[in-house]
């Protein structure tokens, strides 16, 4: 089973967003090190809490300061963007680091529907409909230059730089979008993360797949003990909670959590669930995950206030696959 990252650099409490964002890169030449396959980085907007609303600006700096991981965007959310420009994008990218690049695209806001809004080039009203579709099969034919013989836009896709193309992957957490990933020959990658135990919906892609790649995405904290790693896992619970009620904040210190734990409930979140726990314990849950999924990878999401503590996490989870 092969073993990712996605990083949604995450804020600690008493820290800023650009030491979250000079993180991410100590991180990412972390997992090159440990052997991890890729590295994505996701699209956040209008959060305190994570520091990356621009996948293809970070992939740069990451792939270049990598030797051989794949990086990678855990997405692009396509519906704020041109094709023409995304595909411009990770075409520069590609030309830069080769067959290094993954273009991840999702559906999703990654964000509030204000600030969906304030993204909108065209802000004379809301968009009406969901052309997801239409945009996704524009993209590919920019990347393949394979636009119908006198397409209006022909011409643009034989611009691109090459030769070299990202991989494409279709993230989801929905039935519609293992649908589409099916329907496009896409590989793809579910957010287990947010909307947990969709198995049946990863079995659906395959059986309707030609030649079907699953990717499932984990949230995990790991540590030397089932205890440490639970109370490291006090800041990632009161974030959520704090989210699920409209309080956006940076990641909390533990001491913080668990006082705000002990005063709200124990931090079980309703829709969400995560693998924490001693290596032993989080390779049995990660087994367990991937296996509900028929996944031939696991992306593993790690947040944490302390920013050596998400590090050891991931050379623990590492250690404990490869055995």
């Amino acid at each position: 089973m092969k073993l990712s990252v996605l990083d949604q650099s995450p804020v600690p409490e008493g820290s800023t967003g650009a030491e979250a964002l000079r993180n991410t890169i100590d991180l990412a030449e972390l997992a090159d090190e440990l052997g991890y396959e890729r590295y994505w980085v996701a699209e956040h907007h209008g959060t305190p809490m994570l520091a990356g609303p621009a996948p293809e600006v970070l992939i740069g700096p990451i792939a270049a300061a990598t030797q051989r991981i794949r990086v990678g965007s855990g997405g692009v959310m396509l519906p704020h963007y041109s094709p023409l420009k995304v595909a411009e994008s990770f075409s520069i990218l590609s030309g830069l680091f080769g067959d290094r690049i993954d273009l991840g695209l999702g559906r999703a806001p990654g964000t509030d529907p204000e600030t969906m809004f304030a993204l909108q080039r065209d802000r004379r009203q809301a968009v009406a409909h969901d052309d997801f579709p239409e945009q996704l099969a524009e993209l590919i034919a920019y990347l393949d230059d394979e636009f119908p013989r006198g397409h209006r836009w022909a011409r643009l896709g034989a611009s691109l730089p090459g030769p070299h193309r990202p991989e494409l992957w279709l993230l989801g957490s929905s039935p519609q979008s293992a649908i589409w990933a099916a329907e496009f020959g896409l590989p793809y990658a579910f957010a287990d993360f947010i909307n947990p135990r969709n198995g049946e919906l990863a079995q659906a892609y395959r059986a309707a797949a030609d030649t079907p790649r699953v990717a499932v995405a984990v949230s995990a904290i790991c540590a030397e003990s089932d205890e440490e790693a639970q109370e490291l896992a006090a800041s990632m619970r009161m974030a959520w909670a704090l989210m699920r009620s409209g309080r956006l904040a940076a990641v909390p210190t533990v001491e913080r959590a668990r006082r705000f734990l002990a005063e709200n409930g124990s931090g079980a979140s309703p829709g969400r669930r995560a693998v924490v726990g001693s290596p032993a314990t989080v390779r049995a849950g990660l087994e367990e995950v991937a296996a509900e999924y028929g996944a031939d990878e696991v992306i593993v999401v790690t947040i944490t206030h302390d920013h050596g503590a998400r590090r050891r996490s991931y050379e623990l989870i590492a250690a404990a696959l490869a055995g």
